[in-house]
């Protein structure tokens, strides 16, 4: 994880301001998980584009093992049963990476992932067709339509989205100090730590839009086209 507030005092250092209310809390907040998620969802293109390239043989400097390592934060399983209409994904969900159904309660049979098109043609022979041994499923939304349906419960393998940002203060005579006690709602990153500098700038460069400042948002974009441009060397 990335400490929030040395995150929050990074950049209030960097934007040369002394008075806290120069980039507010809430403003800060919202900052925060727009950066977070922004480097989350890189994270799956990234790795797509490095997979088609040749790695390297060392575990700290292969891009799609760092990648994979960042993304590996964000894996969880859950079970979960049939409703009337389908499986229900968990309310973090953001990728599914696999299903599993159990079959005669000691089995677990990996179920096919298809479009609704291509189950609805598997179903209409006896050779394709989507049976207990075979099972099938498609994606609507955040549920699963699985056949047959005699498949009851699920174990689902997935990538949870990131919490949300909170940096949590209490005012003390005319500052915001941090207040990081559970009750008030404080929540860290839950970015890979490597990822606090890069926050730090796309933070910076979202507040220098907010507050019509070019040259702060051109540094953090300088700064953060210049990561960039290293990674993928």
């Amino acid at each position: 994880m990335v400490n929030v507030d040395t995150v929050y005092q990074r950049v209030l250092a960097l934007a040369n301001k002394e008075q806290r209310g120069y980039i507010t809390p809430q403003e800060f907040n919202l900052f925060a998980n727009q950066a977070q998620m922004d480097i989350f969802e890189q994270y799956f293109y990234d790795l797509n584009q490095f997979k088609r390239i040749p790695g390297n043989d060392s575990i700290y400097a292969d891009m799609t093992d760092i990648l994979e390592e960042k993304i590996a934060i964000f894996h969880d399983s859950i079970e979960v049963t049939r409703e009337s209409y389908g499986f229900d994904l968990p309310s973090n969900y953001y990728r599914l990476m696999q299903a599993r159904a159990t079959h005669d309660e000691q089995t677990h049979v990996e179920v096919e992932k298809m479009t609704h098109r291509e189950l609805l043609v598997a179903q209409n022979s006896p050779l394709t067709k989507a049976t207990l041994e075979r099972p099938a499923y498609y994606l609507k939304g955040s549920r699963l339509i699985v056949s047959p349906n005699e498949v009851t419960t699920l174990h689902i393998n997935y990538i949870k989205a990131p919490k949300k940002v909170n940096w949590t203060y209490v005012v003390v005579g005319e500052k915001a100090l941090v207040n990081n006690s559970l009750s008030a709602g404080y929540r860290d990153f839950e970015l890979h730590p490597s990822e606090e500098t890069k926050l730090v700038i796309k933070i910076l460069g979202l507040a220098g839009i907010t507050l019509k400042d070019p040259a702060l948002y051109q540094i953090a974009g300088a700064e953060d086209n210049k990561n960039i441009q290293q990674e993928k060397q």
